[in-house]
């Protein structure tokens, strides 16, 4: 799947689209999911352009992929979630229930998180 600029995450990276941001660096930015599933739901999403977890892998350059991940633990930490535990969830394509093609990392906490998968 190629790589849709017109996504609403793309719109928000450009600032087109507002968002309630929780931090931005030069990787990524982290805001607020509008939909949130727990007390505390997050999104962040690399500043590159990526469709999923897998492209990110593959084709993201080493400065990419940390400053990504560690922009996730530093969110993670700063909005509290670490002590008392969190999930973290890249859902990829169909299948995976992707809704939006831009990888994102979904970070849900504030309360014990359910069951991984229903049926």
């Amino acid at each position: 799947m190629a790589y849709d600029d017109n996504n609403i995450f793309a719109k928000i990276l450009r600032g087109d689209i507002p968002a309630k941001k929780v931090y931005e660096d030069d990787y990524a930015l982290a805001f607020h999911d509008i939909g949130a599933k727990a007390p505390v739901h997050v999104l962040v999403i690399p500043k590159g352009k990526y469709v999923s977890i897998a492209e990110f892998g593959e084709k993201a350059s080493d400065a990419e992929i940390a400053g990504f991940y560690r922009a996730v633990s530093m969110v993670a930490n700063d909005l509290g979630l670490v002590k008392e535990g969190f999930r973290s969830i890249a859902n990829t394509g169909v299948n995976g229930g992707q809704e939006v093609p831009h990888f994102h990392v979904h970070l849900l906490g504030g309360k014990k998180i359910g069951p991984m998968v229903s049926e």
